[in-house]
């Protein structure tokens, strides 16, 4: 005997009239409908929700990797002194798109005696001009070799009460040694432009400058603190760099942008990972109601499949029309919900506006979240596989009511007939 996996006309037209019962079986119609509704708001939420959170993952990571780079290389003891070999090793190393020389110091930062605690930062010419698009006030321009002017975070310049013109100084504790002990090293530096990455952490301590002004204030003569590296695949960002982490294996140390923000990569793993269990959850429940209303239409057409079993269908038969009518539901809502879901994405920002005119709050507030507005990326990876996992959960709720409708005995049911 053969097993079909197709239907045959006669089974398609039995599973129609099945879909879609009489108004004696209206209770599993409406079973079955709140189903497919179930399966559609499952899938939908799905595609939202995972799709948002790619979108908030890469926003941080093109904020966090403008910033910093693929990965940073830093020599033990802070300095970097044979730096332009380095540099030119790692712009031949293939998968390596930019290598760049980068000074990074904690010190204190003063204006009409407020102080902070800032990290001063030492770019070359190329990268402050990269950072350009960042500002909100100022000119980069301004911010040259020699000419004493910064760029401070937005956030810093708030809590500094700075604006642009405005003079700020810069304390290093380590500064030069005298008889009467060392006495920090103070030099004022013109605010010439303002910027905004848009994470917390860098516009509420970044100062960049001129990495000739850094090394100066560091005293530091030419070498550098680190060497920032650029890759064709920030994902791949280990094993690019494993031939030169080799080489330098006692002298510096190879830290990617994963290691830097373990913290908050894993912290939005973690959260994405949950969100898909839980909001697979809607789904499995919709399957569950498949199964019972597959369950109930079995119940209620005993009589007609003893008939039909009598007439020459087979139970391979009747296992393809339960399963057919179960996955068409599961395949109706998954179809459904991922429209759904693609739609909401397309007019995401509309409706967190509608949102935000009926309850009269501002739920997307730039000054807070550093975003203009909500985040997305959708990936068909993932489509594939939400989509794929609503059609397998109901492919297997179809089986046990199509296994029991196959054992119907019609000689037990049409007995006293």
């Amino acid at each position: 005997m053969t097993h079909r996996l197709f239907l045959t006309p006669f089974e398609w037209t039995i599973a129609r009239r099945y879909i879609l019962p009489g108004r004696s079986e209206a209770f599993i119609a409406l079973v079955a409908g709140i189903s497919l509704v179930a399966v559609m708001l499952g899938v939908a939420a799905l595609v939202i929700v995972m799709s948002v959170m790619n979108g908030f993952r890469a926003e941080l990571m093109d904020k966090i990797v403008g910033l910093n780079g693929h990965a940073v290389i830093q020599a033990y003891g802070g300095r970097l002194d044979d730096w332009q070999g380095l540099v030119k090793r790692l712009q031949a190393t293939p998968g390596v798109t930019r290598a760049t020389p980068l000074i990074e110091q904690p010190l204190l930062a003063t204006f009409n005696g407020r102080v902070e605690a800032i990290i001063a930062r030492g770019n070359t010419q190329a990268d402050l001009a990269r950072m350009a698009e960042k500002k909100v006030a100022g000119s980069f321009k301004d911010v040259q070799p020699g000419a004493g002017q910064v760029a401070i975070g937005s956030r810093l310049a708030e809590n500094l009460g700075v604006q642009v013109g405005d003079t700020i100084t810069i304390i290093n504790p380590a500064g030069r040694s005298t008889p009467f002990g060392t006495v920090p090293r103070e030099i004022g530096y013109r605010v010439g432009a303002i910027f905004e990455i848009g994470v917390y952490d860098y516009d509420n301590a970044f100062v960049v400058m001129p990495i000739s002004d850094a090394q100066t204030l560091l005293l530091s003569g030419d070498s550098i603190g680190m060497i920032e590296v650029t890759t064709s695949n920030p994902d791949t960002v280990g094993e690019t760099l494993a031939p030169i982490k080799a080489q330098l294996n006692g002298r510096a140390v190879v830290t990617d942008w994963k290691t830097l923000n373990a913290s908050l990569f894993q912290a939005l793993a973690v959260e994405r990972v949950a969100m898909f269990v839980v909001l697979s959850i809607i789904v499995l429940v919709a399957v569950f109601n498949i199964l019972s209303s597959l369950i109930m239409l079995v119940r209620a057409k005993t009589r007609d499949i003893a008939i039909l079993r009598t007439m020459g269908a087979t139970r391979g038969s009747m296992v393809r029309i339960f399963v057919a009518i179960g996955s068409l539901i599961g395949a109706v809502g998954t179809g459904a919900g991922l429209a759904i879901g693609l739609i909401f994405l397309h007019f995401r920002q509309s409706v967190v506006h509608g949102v935000e005119w009926l309850t009269g709050q501002n739920l997307w507030d730039p000054s807070i979240r550093f975003l203009t507005d909500l985040p997305s990326r959708v990936d068909p990876k993932e489509i594939v596989g939400i989509c794929g996992m609503s059609l397998l959960l109901s492919f297997l709720a179809t089986l046990y009511p199509a296994l029991q409708a196959a054992s119907t005995d019609p000689v037990q049911v049409l007995r006293y007939e």
